[in-house]
């Protein structure tokens, strides 16, 4: 009866469907839960521990700490995990150096630490990851977002990794970085790089307020706002900040999760930035990398009731399968996370109401987030990260607490969702303060598997054991005349009568990196009549007859 009283206490789950599963309760019992995901973090081999650096003085960066990314380093098409760490901050009585962590992917949900071996064992203080080939030379390139100099990684292509941050220039100076993103913002052929800036911070301006009579961290409001920045790629293995020149730097923000995406589908990739406190930023991209920034006018802005939100994570997908994609934001307690509908013509509306795509969040701060198929049968689900970021809440505050469960919304195909988040599993049930989450296919079994970086303990690995699944396609892209892993790239799938739509990004959700190699559930479709691909530029691929249950490759011009 857990999954009935929190179907009872949403108030987003609609009517018509609350009835139709208590009708279905009274007939015959509870169904098998559609979706399972499974806590193997046990058994994985993995041992990282987040540190946040905490002193007890309560600096505003430990609270955003910090995101991961999933990404095939050494291509054994297998998925490997790299978990962002914090540092000691003035004052913290850590001892030692944390550094981030880099599991290899055995294939079979056990993980080697390869870090020393790898070089990517940064001890700087990580916030966002992105991760890109940005050189094209057939490899996956990593870039660090931290508080104090980023840092650029290239992938040697012999499973190690070499620091080229002060050739780049790319190092972004002393920021309390955000999320990252690597994209292609005028279309000719190399990624650019977008870093998004928090706030601006120092120990000596440190804020410290009270709230029932204990000592909480700041609002982000009692610090300024900073611009994010733009890099452009040279194509030489260099950078140059175009950050005043595109029109980014004109506009200040409290900077967290970002997405870059083509959300009026006219072949190029514009921007979207979480704002904390604030109202969210939509960059609108002319082509020709100069964007125009236009969240009020296209209703991202603010939520539908106009408040700004806390923003926190940000994803986009096609939750409706009309071919436009969405916007789902996460945000902090007693406000709901928001999905944003895509109308067409650069218009969009909070649905979150009559969708019930806030259920389960309200209570929560609300982070890590994704539109994922986990059932494949045709439309995307929704996964949140939850966990406090006042590590006392619980003494003054009886409708929240420190650690929370994570949120798992389940899309009844006729876009609504419901809150099946205690009805799904052990690893639904695991109580953490979480912060980045992360999605692909771990063990290549044909569903995604979810890995959450908690803050100030261990991670979370959850397999997707769901009991009844339908067919799939996995597709990657390979590039010759665009980006070489087709970043921004369009995918349209047909099987039958679905018809589904996605994008290859680098960089999403919370400040965290996943899901370059695209997912389509497909129902019961034992083949996928058309897939179409649209490049950044235009140009367009087309490929007929397709097996399901496969994950294949498909090259730019090669149909």
């Amino acid at each position: 009866m857990n999954w009935l009283r929190s179907l009872q206490r949403s108030i987003k789950v609609p009517r018509a469907m609350a009835i139709s599963v208590l009708a279905a309760l009274a007939s015959g019992g509870a169904a098998a839960p559609q979706i399972v995901l499974t806590d193997v973090t046990a058994q994985s081999g993995i041992t990282f521990q987040h540190t946040d650096g905490s002193s007890g003085k309560r600096y505003i960066v430990e609270t955003v700490s910090a995101g991961l990314a999933l990404f095939d380093y050494d291509g054994d098409g297998h998925i490997d995990v790299y978990f962002l760490n914090g540092a000691p901050l003035e004052g913290s009585p850590v001892k030692g150096r944390p550094r981030n962590a880099l599991y290899r992917n055995r294939g079979d949900w056990t993980f080697t630490d390869v870090t020393e071996r790898s070089g990517l064992g940064d001890t700087g203080y990580g916030l966002g990851v992105a991760v890109g080939d940005y050189d094209n030379d057939g490899d996956l390139d990593v870039y660090l977002n931290n508080y104090g100099p980023n840092v650029l990684y290239r992938n040697n292509g012999d499973g190690m990794f070499t620091d080229v941050t002060k050739a780049a220039g790319v190092d972004n100076g002393a920021q309390v970085g955000a999320g990252a993103c690597f994209l292609d913002i005028e279309g000719d052929g190399d990624l650019d790089l977008y870093v998004s800036n928090y706030l601006e911070f120092s120990f000596a301006t440190s804020i410290n307020t009270m709230m029932g009579g204990y000592p909480t961290y700041a609002s982000p409001a009692h610090y300024q706002p900073v611009p994010d920045t733009l890099y452009r790629n040279n194509g030489d293995g260099t950078f140059t900040d175009v950050s005043a020149a595109s029109g980014i730097a004109a506009h200040a923000g409290w900077g967290m999760g970002i997405i870059c995406a083509d959300y009026d589908n006219d072949a190029d990739t514009d921007i979207f930035i979480g704002n904390d406190v604030a109202e969210n930023f939509l960059f609108q991209n002319d082509g020709n990398g100069r964007f125009e920034e236009i969240g009020l006018l296209a209703g991202t802005a603010y939520k539908g009731n106009g408040d700004p939100s806390a923003s926190m994570g940000v994803d986009s997908g096609d939750y409706d399968n009309d071919g436009w994609l969405d916007f789902y934001v996460t945000s902090y307690q007693q406000e709901l996370a928001t999905l944003y509908h895509n109308a067409g013509d650069s218009l969009f509306e909070d649905v979150t109401m009559q969708t019930g795509a806030g259920a389960g969040t309200l209570p929560n701060v609300t982070w890590g987030n994704g539109f994922v198929d986990f059932d494949n049968d045709g439309d995307r689900d929704i996964f949140v990260a939850c966990g406090h970021l006042q590590d006392n809440v619980d003494k003054y505050d009886d409708v929240t607490s420190y650690h929370q469960h994570n949120v798992l919304l389940v899309n009844s195909g006729q876009g609504k969702f419901i809150d099946m988040s205690l009805e799904s599993g052990s690893g639904l049930r695991v109580k953490r303060s979480s912060r980045g989450a992360a999605f692909d296919d771990l063990d290549n079994d044909g569903d995604v598997d979810v890995v959450v970086l908690n803050s100030r303990t261990e991670p979370t690995l959850l397999r997707n054991d769901s009991p009844q699944r339908g067919r799939w396609l996995q597709i990657q892209l390979r590039g010759t005349k665009t980006n070489r892993d087709g970043i921004g790239a369009r995918v349209t799938v047909k099987a039958g009568r679905l018809t589904l739509t996605d994008e290859v990004h680098s960089g999403r959700g919370y400040q965290s990196h996943y899901g370059a190699r695209l997912h389509f559930g497909l129902g019961q479709a034992k083949q996928v009549d058309r897939i179409e691909i649209r490049w950044i530029g235009g140009a367009t691929d087309l490929f007929e007859n397709v097996p399901t249950n496969q994950l294949i490759t498909l090259v730019e011009g090669s149909s």
